[in-house]
């Protein structure tokens, strides 16, 4: 028994710890900008005196030393040098990763999830991306580019940065996504097909991308992008506790200060970065 408790105790010394990271970037933004001001108001509501730090799966994701924090990123956050930004994430992520840390990235547009996943993706083999989000964000190139926020799965699927993506939650598929998530295998639960808790039930490495607006504006109305008819945040959650795999990685991204109503939106990123923090670190 002794044995089991210390082989146990070393399997999760050897995952890591959940570090905090926060990507400030919303050049990438097709609509409205905002999202680069959104990490540190995550951090804020996850730490508001109103509630705790303990997620619904017994975990204190709030006890001292239960995460590390590597504070932001100071990017430039301009179309200019958007390419050095980008760098900057990538290698930013690969040192987390090679200290040993498992990242959770308060985002910051969608773009963000390509470079991280170019750190990721070759440090774990036959990785499963679980992607939660109104939209498939599999744009060949969106607007004239190609590293809009609608399109970091296609840059993730070419490169071959995962073995599966499973998208969840997605209500706005067009023709040219159909066709990308037929040519790059991507498995998509569109939210007409919710629940769909044992699609989740994956094994091996995991990375989750939780886009904020797989939530009806209902629950979180600060999104640059509302879409109507989505998840609850019961949903989401009861989502999330279903996804099985071993956590490497996550990130929340397009949370839009800009456009919140008296901070609701960012109540629910904290609840969400508790119950992520929860995955990882139980």
């Amino acid at each position: 028994m002794a044995r089991k408790k210390l082989n146990a105790t070393r399997a999760k010394h050897m995952r890591g710890k959940a570090t905090l990271l926060g990507i400030p970037l919303d050049v990438n933004s097709s609509y409205l900008r905002g999202p680069a001001e959104a990490p540190g108001k995550i951090r804020e509501a996850f730490r508001c005196e109103a509630s705790n730090g303990w997620s619904e799966l017994g975990v204190d994701a709030g006890a001292a030393n239960a995460f590390a924090d590597a504070g932001d990123l100071r990017l430039s956050n301009t179309r200019e040098k958007i390419e050095n930004d980008l760098a900057e994430i990538e290698q930013a992520i690969a040192k987390l990763l090679n200290d040993g840390e498992r990242p959770i990235i308060l985002g910051g547009d969608h773009s963000i999830t390509y470079p991280i996943l170019r750190a990721v993706g070759p440090r774990h083999r036959d990785l499963t991306i679980l992607h939660f989000d109104a939209h498939s964000d599999l744009y060949d190139e969106f607007e004239g580019s190609r590293v809009s926020h609608a399109c970091p799965f296609a840059r993730i699927m070419e490169e071959r940065l995962a073995k599966r993506l499973i998208q969840v939650g997605i209500r706005t598929l067009n023709l040219h996504q159909k066709e990308q998530a037929e040519r790059f295998g991507v498995e998509i639960l569109q939210m007409a097909e919710l629940p769909a808790y044992g699609r989740l039930k994956v094994r091996g490495p995991v990375y989750i991308s939780f886009d904020m607006d797989v939530l009806d504006p209902a629950f979180a109305p600060g999104i640059s992008h509302r879409e109507p008819g989505g998840m609850s945040v019961r949903e989401a959650i009861a989502h999330l506790h279903a996804t099985e795999g071993n956590l490497v990685g996550a990130d929340i991204v397009e949370y839009n200060p800009a456009q919140d109503i008296s901070g609701i939106t960012a109540t629910v990123a904290g609840k969400i970065l508790t119950e992520i923090l929860g995955k990882m670190i139980a």
